[in-house]
């Protein structure tokens, strides 16, 4: 079962994309270490010394798990393992670098912190958490060991630097372990709260983009619609007035039908695209959905397959009140209708539905067709955006915006070859007495 909402697509930057800038950035900071290391011990880096050789070998194997990281990466397979994988590798060579500065006296703690914002950068609160937790449980029983003499240091290291008292070495610890805490929390925060505001500003410029391409098919529209519904009209009532020639056989008659069932649908066309591109602000009052809805389902029921083969029927409650402009709400409700019986096979019934709660109205509309395909499943409400063939993406579109002015939420379910409901929800609006109704004069 695929459930349908208004909500925003996914607007945060891929997986993938920050894996690349994360392994670019990577290969940078190590190179610097290896800078930094050349410069410390120069020509010593291959003659003598435990330290040099160890760096530089951790320093190989990180280079070496950064191009495995970018093989992985260019597969575009188990991007999340892979991310945990570099987070937890990280804190592991940055174990090694504390063991060889100095344990819990080394500058090199500070790297821990740096992998904790890399993980909040890559998954958010959860990677900041798995830096930080891996960094707790190798630095704790290295710095201890190392304190306490219990491992010793490398050999060419001075073994003072290393040993420390226990309140002094209860108190880097603890320090340290605080540190990272509160660098995961900060991190993990301020990256859900980066992930909001760009999914909201990419929104936002959405948004924008489709009131521009709206604007420009409005000026559009209000050029042509003049142009066509004239020579619509003349169309339609020629055709009327030819079909109820005597001299007319059967089939002439079917012609003259289906000449006048296109030139509706242009009509509903042209008046889709007015009220998408055109919108006026809604004149609310209180209008009964049920009545409303009844009358939709009359129409329909008289007009284009219907007509033939696909029954239109209602059936719930007798009476709800919702506080809507009732022109915009019947064209919300028509194109609903329209949709679910576009979307019917021969021999479907369409059926919608009204139901009262205590404090909600819930309008159904259900069809027997194929269902919503899933991967059109967050688009179905975008404009100009259709999975048929003979469809604009309009009616929809037009759905929303109208659900949207009005403060209603309208979604859609659907299962595979069992058809979709589209259901509007809208406040109860109770009226009020007859005698504190206003009185015409």
């Amino acid at each position: 079962m695929v459930r349908l909402g208004i909500s925003e697509s996914s607007t945060e930057v891929p997986l993938a994309r920050r894996l690349a800038v994360l392994t670019g950035a990577r290969l940078v900071f190590l190179t610097i270490l290896f800078g930094a290391l050349v410069m410390l011990y120069g020509r010593r880096l291959d003659m003598g010394g435990v330290t040099p050789r160890v760096a530089t070998l951790t320093l190989a194997c990180a280079y070496a798990l950064t191009a495995a990281y970018a093989a992985v990466l260019r597969g575009g397979r188990g991007l999340r393992v892979l991310a945990d994988t570099q987070i937890v590798l990280d804190q592991v060579v940055f174990t090694v670098v504390v063991y060889l500065s100095g344990g819990a006296n080394s500058g090199a703690t500070s790297f821990y912190g740096l992998t904790c914002v890399a993980g909040a950068a890559l998954t958010g609160l959860r990677g900041a958490a798995i830096a930080t937790t891996v960094a707790i449980l190798v630095f704790l029983p290295t710095a201890v060991s190392l304190g306490l003499g219990w491992v010793s240091p490398p050999p060419d290291q001075p073994a003072s630097a290393y040993l420390l008292a226990p309140t002094a070495l209860a108190y880097r610890v603890s320090l340290n372990s605080l540190v990272l805490v509160v660098v995961m929390l900060l991190s993990g925060y301020l990256a859900e709260r980066l992930r909001l505001t760009g999914g909201k500003l990419a929104a936002a410029e959405e948004r924008a983009e489709q009131a521009e391409r709206l604007a420009l098919i409005g000026r559009l529209a209000s050029g042509l619609a003049h142009e066509i519904r004239n020579p619509l009209g003349a169309i339609a009532g020629s055709i009327q007035l030819l079909r109820g020639s005597p001299e007319l056989t059967p089939e002439d008659r079917e012609l003259c039908d289906l000449v006048n069932r296109e030139a509706a649908r242009l009509d509903e066309l042209v008046r889709d695209m007015l009220d998408l591109a055109r919108p006026r602000p809604p004149e609310r009052q209180v209008v009964d959905l049920v009545t409303l809805v009844r009358e939709v389902v009359t129409l329909a029921g008289r007009s284009g397959r219907a007509m033939s083969d696909v029954a239109v029927r209602y059936a719930g409650c007798e009476r709800a009140t919702v506080l809507a402009d009732p022109s915009q709400l019947r064209q919300l409700v028509w194109n609903l209708v329209r949709n679910a019986v576009q979307a019917s096979r021969p021999g479907d019934t369409v059926t919608v539905r009204v139901e009262c709660g205590v404090n909600a109205v819930t309008l159904a509309v259900e069809d027997e067709g194929e269902g919503i395909d899933p991967s059109a499943a967050d688009r179905i409400f975008d404009a100009f955006f259709t999975t048929r063939s003979h469809g604009t993406g309009v009616g929809l579109a037009v759905v929303k915006r109208i659900a949207d002015e009005h403060g209603f939420s309208v979604d859609a379910e659907s299962r595979s070859g069992k058809g979709a409901v589209f259901r509007l929800r809208a406040p109860v609006e109770v009226e009020p007495p007859a005698s504190d109704r206003p009185t015409k004069a």
